[in-house]
């Protein structure tokens, strides 16, 4: 019977035959294998009835906490973050796009920055790349709403359009609002660049854009949904294949740390706070009523899992990491 002291009483025994062996052994012991730097590539497949989905990661962003939620303390914001287990100073904000492959059509949800984001972001076409993907083939392109995290990577800096064989679908209200000279004219200076970036990307393109309206099957299989508030024209989306459903809920919430436990949360980038607490609240209890799963843009990667009722708020429960697809 093998017990601590018998352990700690054979061990000379053991280290001296170890040495012993080692000398005798005409191949040197291999050496230590280097730590590579970085990351595996960012990607992760999982099936929604007969439809494949590939999240796709872009990287991260630090935001400082201070002033990032509009209408709470910043001491209840720390606390929310060090209770997850998260920096007090600056949230790590990931940026994960969503590739669903249906009836035989490659479609992309979102694009993230491409080149036009932080230093910490810029991952996305090479993780897209390595999923086996080719921008070539790409037949959709579905866009939530226009904040540069979710449009820039249709076009490159230099103007190159990275999904040129692409059908490029938006929301109708988020076009109507973003496409306004009048808008643009009136719009505080901090949000005029957003407002060149919506034009930097889709100007080139503007009389092939398909719009589309709320409430409708914009493909076979995927429904738009309303979701007003983070932006005035943001927009869910639901895949239903074989029975089953998905709820890709774009930027409902940011970070599910803050805005999932506090839903009453407003995020200094939500446009219309009221209508996006409303928005958040609606679409989280019915998704914890539902059982459903779903996906959040901000979301740890792979961005993925459902909702549970707990306390006055919500709780985001991962999925389970599995090799099989």
């Amino acid at each position: 019977m093998f017990t601590r002291r018998t352990m700690i009483a054979a061990g000379p025994a053991v280290a001296a035959s170890a040495g012993l062996a080692q000398a005798q052994s005409p191949t040197p012991a291999p050496a230590a294998a280097t730590a590579a730097a970085g990351q595996a590539p960012g990607f992760y497949r999982y099936k929604v009835g007969d439809a494949e989905v590939t999240a796709v990661n872009e990287g991260f962003f630090s935001r400082p906490l201070d002033g990032f939620v509009r209408n709470a303390e910043l001491a209840d914001v720390k606390k929310a973050a060090t209770d997850a287990f998260l920096p007090d100073t600056a949230l790590p904000i990931p940026f994960t796009t969503s590739v669903v492959k249906l009836g035989g059509k490659t479609i992309l949800i979102d694009t993230g920055f491409g080149d036009n984001g932080p230093p910490t972001s810029g991952r996305w076409m090479a993780n897209f790349r390595a999923a086996g993907f080719d921008p070539a083939k790409v037949d959709a392109v579905v866009i939530s709403h226009f904040h540069a995290d979710h449009i820039s990577g249709l076009r490159l800096k230099d103007g190159t359009a990275q999904f040129p064989n692409a059908e490029v679908m938006v929301p109708e209200a988020e076009w109507a609002f973003w496409m306004d000279d009048a808008k643009m004219a009136a719009a505080p200076d901090a949000a005029k660049p957003a407002f060149a970036n919506v034009r930097r990307v889709f100007g080139p393109i503007a009389k092939d854009v398909k719009r589309y309206d709320a409430g409708k099957e914009i493909m076979p299989g995927l429904t738009s949904v309303a979701a007003y508030g983070h932006t005035p024209g943001h927009t869910a989306h639901m895949l239903s294949s074989g029975g089953k459903n998905l709820m890709l809920v774009a930027d409902i919430a940011n970070h599910p740390a803050l805005f999932v436990r506090n839903p009453t949360w407003s995020a200094v980038f939500d446009q219309i706070p009221d209508m996006a607490r409303d928005t958040r609240i609606k679409m989280l209890d019915m998704a914890a009523s539902e059982r459903a799963q779903v996906v959040f843009y901000h979301a740890p990667f792979p961005a993925t899992g459902h909702i549970a009722k707990e306390g006055a708020g919500f709780r985001f429960v991962p999925v389970q990491w599995t090799p099989a697809v």
